[in-house]
């Protein structure tokens, strides 16, 4: 492949990255996507419905990615979920970490973006500090300390072994590919089955709409980097590269990361990376749905209590979010579609950490 042919294809998967993105915040912002308001309609008012609209999407993520892998379209072995380290302390302190934070932040990393697109400067705050505090914890000075303390605790494994799927695949003599397109199966259509069953979720449109959307948006974007970004020989260094990814891996859609790489952008130490194009993508997306839909209102702090709070959520999320390896939809939709078992447990720590979070506003509620 020559340079021309190269930037040419780095641009076509930019502008597709930016449509999906575009698709992304339209979707979300019409169903009111949220892990965080899912796990609140559940604590507060014992309304599962976002919740099945959440699970409705891993069980298309699931499906999707592991579809692609059985097509041979994208390899389940190079995405970054796959690792020889299972740095279960670090997934579980920094879901716990993010999980606590978004409540603070009024919604996690993608919710935040959807609420700057429908005019709040109070999720720009956010969005700015979690940046960059993610930045700080992934190479500034809370590396060390990451480093230092909770990477420190890990299981080493053969990378496969980070997979729910290699088990039966070592067990029955099968390809991952094959384990995984069985357990997928299994795992994508019993959530989906789930999410059916209630009678009211099955009535909402919008819900079924936002459950269907965001898994779809995750398994395209699964192509994108995965199959459509794979260069088999990079022109100079004659390697097998993904252009939107770690070199070797790929990821689909994450936030927290792509905050950290933004705030590099706009300090001009960074190129231009399918993340920043996602979080911009998103933002406009959610600003075209919420200019239609009458939604749109500029909305600011309120009082110093309302800034610490946010302030304080912005930093968790940021921090956490790099040490647990992912947000709620990085982890919580992405990750889980590969069947990882380091997304797994991190999601189990932000939804840990998203109750502890409620409980702590409601005892500041209740303290007045």
């Amino acid at each position: 492949m020559s340079m021309a042919a190269l930037n040419d294809l780095q641009q076509l998967t930019l502008g597709l990255g930016f449509v999906l993105a575009l698709f992304f915040g339209w979707v979300s912002q019409t169903s009111s996507f949220c892990t965080m308001g899912a796990i609140s309609d559940i604590v507060n008012m014992g309304d599962w419905s976002r919740m099945r609209m959440w699970a409705l999407a891993v069980g298309v993520a699931i499906l999707g990615f592991w579809v692609l892998a059985g097509l041979s379209l994208i390899d389940p072995e190079r995405s970054v979920y796959t690792t020889r380290r299972l740095l279960w302390l670090s997934a579980l302190s920094g879901g716990l970490l993010f999980g606590f934070g978004m409540v603070l932040a009024s919604g996690c990393a993608s919710k935040n973006l959807l609420r700057l697109g429908a005019g709040s400067l109070k999720a720009l705050m956010v969005l700015l500090v979690m940046g960059a505090s993610a930045l700080a914890t992934q190479r500034g000075f809370l590396m060390t300390w990451r480093n230092q303390s909770v990477d420190q605790v890990q299981i080493e494994t053969d990378a496969l072994s980070s997979l729910l799927p290699s088990a039966l695949a070592q067990g029955a003599g099968l390809s991952l590919a094959s384990a995984g397109l069985l357990m997928g199966l299994l795992a994508g259509t019993g959530l989906i089955a789930w999410a059916l069953r209630d009678p009211v979720f099955r009535g909402d449109k919008v819900l079924i709409l936002g459950g269907l959307g965001v898994g779809l948006a995750v398994v395209l974007m699964w192509w994108i980097n995965g199959h459509l970004s794979l260069v088999a020989e990079h022109p100079l260094t004659l390697e097998s590269i993904y252009l939107h990814g770690a070199g070797q891996s790929y990821e689909a859609l994450s936030f927290v990361g792509p905050a950290s790489r933004t705030v590099d952008w706009l300090a001009g130490n960074s190129p231009l990376t399918m993340g920043i194009v996602l979080i911009g993508g998103v933002i406009m997306g959610a600003a075209l749905q919420a200019t239609y839909s009458g939604r749109f209102h500029w909305e600011g702090l309120h009082g110093t209590r309302d800034t610490g709070l946010h302030l304080l959520g912005a930093l968790f999320m940021g921090v956490g979010g790099i040490t647990a390896g992912g947000c709620t939809l990085g982890q919580g939709v992405s990750g889980i579609s590969t069947l990882s078992v380091v997304s797994l447990i991190a999601v189990a720590g932000i939804m840990a950490g998203g109750v502890l979070g409620l409980r702590f506003q409601t005892w500041l509620i209740m303290r007045e």
